[in-house]
């Protein structure tokens, strides 16, 4: 898998900043989707949820390609941070947009568009709560948020797991306690793997759906 990040580095049809942006979110999205099928299998879903959960895991946020040009910016002014923030929220439409153009199933199309619904009715982009958002997109929520806890943002510099655990476990209303537990015991398991290997280790499956990154950037 690290051969295809690097190819994605290498290729000059694409711009430099979008180049580095598609590398540091097919990571991301690698690592969203392989905890999310650890999670599924210790809630004892069947294989064809797992499959379903594992591609939508590897596009959440494929839809964050076209809002880039709005979100890297050096400006510090408060309102174009508000600006920023209102692009960063139109990535789940754009997600939603791109995968159904491309007629991928809708069951991976609602989950990928409400990865960001908090539990308890207070994300987006409708406002869901509680079971009434999809089962894989309550799953997605926990797996995304963690990754962005330990990863690096220009911003602040990455927590380290059982501190990006804390921090969950205080804003725990968010999350659908029965996938934030089966989350915990994953988490907590001999077994859990590093964050290195979640980030590069793809399955078959899981490749398949990443030339979409390569498409959607060299459109750009």
């Amino acid at each position: 898998m690290e051969n295809y990040f690097e190819k994605i580095l290498q290729n000059d049809s694409i711009p430099r900043q979008i180049r580095e942006t598609v590398y540091s979110e097919m990571r991301h999205a690698l690592e969203v989707s392989n905890i999310a099928v650890l999670i599924s299998k210790e809630l004892g879903k069947d294989e064809k949820f797992c499959d379903d959960i594992a591609v939508a895991g590897v596009l959440h946020d494929i839809g964050k390609l076209r809002v880039n040009r709005y979100v890297y910016s050096d400006d510090s002014d408060d309102t174009l941070v508000v600006e920023q923030m209102k692009y960063v929220r139109m990535h789940s439409a754009y997600s939603r947009d791109i995968l159904t153009d491309e007629d991928y199933p809708v069951n991976i199309i609602e989950a990928v568009y409400h990865h960001h619904e908090n539990y308890d009715g207070s994300g987006y982009p409708d406002g869901l709560k509680g079971n009434n958002i999809p089962e894989m997109s309550r799953i997605l929520r926990t797996c995304d948020v963690f990754s962005a806890l330990i990863t690096d943002r220009s911003y602040r510099k990455a927590f380290d797991k059982k501190t990006a655990m804390a921090i969950m476990i205080d804003e725990v209303e968010d999350y659908d306690m029965e996938v934030f537990l089966a989350f915990q015991r994953v988490f907590h398991a001999d077994d859990f793997p590093e964050i290195e290997k979640l980030q590069q280790d793809a399955t078959e499956l899981q490749m398949k759906h990443f030339n979409l990154f390569e498409k959607e950037a060299v459109s750009f």
